[in-house]
């Protein structure tokens, strides 16, 4: 049998990568990080269209109930091409790795490296351990060993990136597992923050999203209850920054100075990204989410009124344990007050390890789906009616990479508006790049995105389109694009899948 160090012997011969992603944005952007360290030590990403890399990594999600199972059907399919790819290694980190440790291990042998979501720094130390010592390893630190920004990034974006401000969580959702994966809250020093957005800033980055799995709790750590409202008016006086988004906050720790700081700020976008979770007093209290539905509508009340043309997103779950058909009917209620521009909505399923999935009175399968369409077919159609409300406007919209599937069919072109609604919109005559902006005028609203059909009546060519360019000028593997500000994980009312970055998704 060859050894899994045969390849790597080779003399001259470069190790290439792949990265698999589940989860959250946290779970993004730790990706991003482990690129950055598999570049460092040598490796380089596998093209798109490779058969298969040396080294294949899968950075995990527990949220949902079936995450195991994707895990090892995915391991499964993998087993016969390591076993013909003499040196190809294996890993699994993320929080499926803190929760499971030797379980993978036990179950897929042919795992070469199991780490957690606290000592992702140490992967290709373990990698190489494993290919020298020709045996698993698996190495699980209980608590955060170095704040992950400290490590090398490689960005999936020349013109937007996330920047982690704090990792870990306080509460206690009884949905939730995240927190016993990630730890309590640890936040990063306001002056590491801001130094990377400037460093970011310098190399072309025009557009940030601070990246927190309870973004609006920054501060709880350091002492100051104030630090969010300030961080993002020091995010303000970044010459050269011009967006700046935030996910995802918690309703109780919500507060006023924040809303004036976003008012007054202004590039911090006019867009807000609040989980809702459920309509009904009694289930937010089993859920052990701290605020109640006239809190979340007095937050809603108090952003429209400082800021009027904010569009609003959420996270709903329908069908916790004891739900009832009032309870629901309170979540709808809810729903219609709130005017969402776009619901994250989710079908309960049971997360191993919490509270919620050893409650009694889980709803039946049929109750859920019932409940869940009809939710669905109210959020359309209050997006729909929020979305007509944008045409005729103008808008700066900065056009993106990846965001418009059928761009090259329809000769459009598609990026964000301010309040991160996306916008489809015909080619102008001259070139424009992603991280560039156009003015258009909306002519046309559906659901999920708008039109503008008439001619682009500006462009501004700028350093992020710059930045961009030099990037796909470079021989480098073209990055894959990221969506802005809002998650990218599922779709919009019907998503499958969690999209928040804290498990109060």
């Amino acid at each position: 049998m060859t050894s899994s160090s045969d390849r790597s012997n080779d003399v001259g011969v470069e190790r290439s990568y792949e990265i698999r992603t589940y989860g959250c944005q946290m779970n993004v952007h730790d990706s991003e990080r482990l690129s950055g360290l598999l570049e460092d030590a040598g490796y380089v990403r596998a093209p798109k269209d490779a058969d298969g890399a040396d080294v294949v990594v899968f950075n995990t999600c527990a949220v949902r109930e079936n995450a195991d199972n994707r895990l090892y059907g995915n391991l499964g399919q993998l087993a016969p091409k390591k076993a013909a790819r003499p040196g190809m290694q294996i890993a699994v980190g993320g929080c499926l790795a803190q929760k499971d440790r030797d379980t993978i291990v036990k179950k897929a042998p042919w795992v070469d490296v199991v780490f957690g979501t606290h000592n992702i720094g140490k992967l290709p130390v373990l990698l190489e351990r494993a290919r020298v010592q020709e045996a698993a390893q698996v190495e699980i630190a209980e608590s955060l060993e170095a704040f992950p920004s400290t490590l090398p990034t490689r960005r999936e974006s020349a013109y937007a990136a996330w920047v982690s401000i704090s990792v870990g969580c306080n509460n206690t959702c009884t949905f939730c597992i995240v927190p016993a994966l990630r730890g309590k809250e640890k936040d990063r020093r306001p002056g590491d923050i801001l130094a990377e957005i400037e460093a970011l800033v310098s190399e072309g980055v025009s557009e940030i999203t601070l990246l927190g799995q309870n973004v609006n709790a920054y501060g709880s750590d350091i002492g100051d209850r104030e630090a969010f409202s300030k961080l993002l008016r020091a995010c303000g006086r970044i010459e050269g920054l011009e967006r700046v988004r935030f996910t995802s906050p918690h309703p109780r720790d919500f507060t006023d100075d924040v809303i004036a700081a976003m008012a007054e700020t202004p590039n911090v976008m006019p867009q807000l990204h609040m989980p809702l979770q459920s309509g009904s007093d009694r289930v937010l209290k089993a859920m052990r989410r701290s605020y109640r539905q006239e809190r979340f509508l007095g937050i809603i009340e108090k952003v429209r009124a400082a800021m009027p043309d904010a569009a609003l997103s959420t996270d709903i779950i329908v069908g916790f344990p004891g739900e009832t058909e009032e309870d629901f009917e309170q979540t709808l209620h809810t729903v219609r007050e709130s005017r969402f521009a776009q619901a994250f909505t989710f079908q309960y399923s049971k997360r191993p390890g919490t509270p919620a999935a050893e409650m009694d009175d889980q709803i039946p399968k049929e109750v859920v789906q019932e409940r869940y369409e009809r939710l669905v077919a109210l959020q359309e159609e209050i997006s729909w009616e929020e979305n007509k409300k944008q045409v005729g406007r103008t808008l700066e919209v900065m056009v993106a990479e990846g965001e418009g599937r059928k761009d090259d069919a329809t000769r459009r072109l598609s990026g964000r508006a301010p309040d991160n609604r996306l916008v489809h919109f015909t080619r102008p005559e001259e070139p424009v790049r992603p991280g560039d902006t156009v003015t258009v005028d909306i002519t046309y609203a559906a659901p999920h995105h708008l039109l503008a059909e008439g001619p682009v009546s500006a462009v501004r060519r700028t350093a992020a389109g710059d930045a961009w360019e030099r990037r796909n000028a470079a021989p480098a593997a073209k990055p894959a694009g990221v969506m802005l500000g809002l998650p990218s994980i599922g779709a919009p009312t019907a998503a499958p899948a969690p999209t928040g970055g804290c498990g109060c998704d």
